[in-house]
């Protein structure tokens, strides 16, 4: 039987790895990288050496077919992205769900609740840092309920991505890069004062950038004084947005 191992990875800050993760990741015959050579400076940090290979969004059937065989012989396998949690707003899910397919058995086995147990093949993940539990930690907004929504489109169904957000009754996190937060937030700004039928300012956002990194910086307050706030700085690295609840209920 062979095991393929969702390992999560630092956001930003090496020593954030587990020590299961590490054990994992020195034990298995191949890791799955989104980018090798994001992936490589991690292994080199703490002296691994098992060899990886590159799986992204746009690997090509031949590839995911070579991992199918891998996994027919036996092979353990770890899928990492190049920071975080594989399968969050990345394309481990799309080969987790191929995966599911292939080996998929109507098959009830006993004692499979601890991890999932996919005919020939066992899916275990290795929790660890993710970029959105971090932020929702210090939001200081209740995070009871929240909604994940990735990344917002960068063209098509931009308002439509917005008008959700604005409208939820629980907290908004989604992903953003350093080319379009500005956009984003006056987006939001103007959208606010449309849809809320009150002054945008009134609407409170924390923004994340870099978050474990050197330069790591958590803006708060009103939307147009956090614009103004990163407008000042040197616009550099991914953001985290967390918009607050709707509260009229």
């Amino acid at each position: 039987m062979s095991v393929l191992y969702i390992v999560a990875t630092p956001i930003g800050n090496l020593g954030d790895i587990s020590l299961r993760a590490l054990k994992i990741l020195k034990e298995v015959d191949l890791i799955l990288c989104e980018d090798t050579r994001v992936t490589k400076k991690l292994l080199e940090h703490y002296g691994i050496k098992t060899p990886t290979i590159s799986y992204h969004q746009h690997s090509k059937l031949t590839k995911i077919n070579y991992i199918l065989e891998l996994l027919r012989e036996s092979r353990d396998l770890a899928l990492v992205s190049d920071a975080g949690t594989p399968g969050i707003s990345d394309p481990g899910n799309k080969l987790i769900s191929r995966l599911v397919d292939e080996f998929m058995s109507n098959e009830k086995i006993k004692g499979s609740s601890t991890h999932q147990l996919i005919n020939s093949l066992t899916i275990i993940p290795i929790p660890g840092p993710s970029a959105v539990t971090a932020a929702a930690s210090i939001s200081g907004f209740p995070m009871d309920k929240f909604l994940f929504l990735g990344f917002p489109p960068t063209k098509r169904k931009r308002k439509k991505f917005f008008e959700e957000v604005i409208k939820s009754k629980y907290p908004v996190i989604f992903y953003e890069s350093p080319y379009r937060i500005i956009r984003t937030l006056k987006e939001l700004s103007s959208l606010f004062a449309q849809i809320r039928g009150q002054i945008s300012g009134n609407s409170r956002v924390v923004v994340c950038r870099e978050l474990t990194k050197k330069f790591e910086t958590i803006y708060r307050g009103k939307i147009d004084e956090v614009i103004e706030k990163i407008e000042k700085d040197k616009i550099k690295g991914e953001f985290v947005v967390i918009v607050e609840a709707d509260l009229r209920g």
